[in-house]
């Protein structure tokens, strides 16, 4: 669904991922907003995470991706915002499953466990599988 806007953000260790899922990205044709930061210099995944939940928050974004080392700690942060739901992927299954049943709008990635291909295979699915509603909507709706 290219034309979307995806507000991504990282830490220093998820920069150089971060900078390749943003040329990925504009490449198909979405619209990216890079909340940051802008090189490799020491930085708190938290301030970033709540930056680019607080651009969910806002429906300033349609979707987000989230990168730090591990993914963990900057998709807590995410998750802190009542308008995200971040899901931290490892794999394409994992990141259709995330928008299929729990309609994650924050695809969250751990740039020192995954590579780009993996990173490609997750960013695939995500953003080519919608909501399949039903069953589901009553669960997200609980969250």
């Amino acid at each position: 669904m290219a034309n979307q806007t995806v507000a991504i953000a990282s830490d220093h260790a998820g920069f150089e991922m971060k900078q390749f899922v943003k040329a990925y990205l504009e490449e198909n044709g979405y619209n990216v907003l890079d909340l940051g930061p802008n090189d490799t210099s020491s930085v708190d995944y938290p301030d970033y995470g709540h930056a680019l939940g607080k651009v969910m928050d806002e429906n300033k974004a349609d979707k987000g991706v989230a990168v730090c080392g591990s993914g963990i700690g900057i998709s807590i942060a995410v998750n802190r915002h009542a308008g995200a739901r971040a899901a931290l992927c490892q794999n394409g299954l994992m990141a259709k499953l995330s928008r299929l049943h729990n309609d994650a709008n924050v695809l969250a990635l751990g740039a020192r466990l995954i590579g780009t291909e993996t990173a490609i295979d997750c960013l695939d699915a995500f953003f080519n599988t919608d909501f399949e509603g039903g069953r589901h909507q009553g669960r997200v709706e609980k969250i």
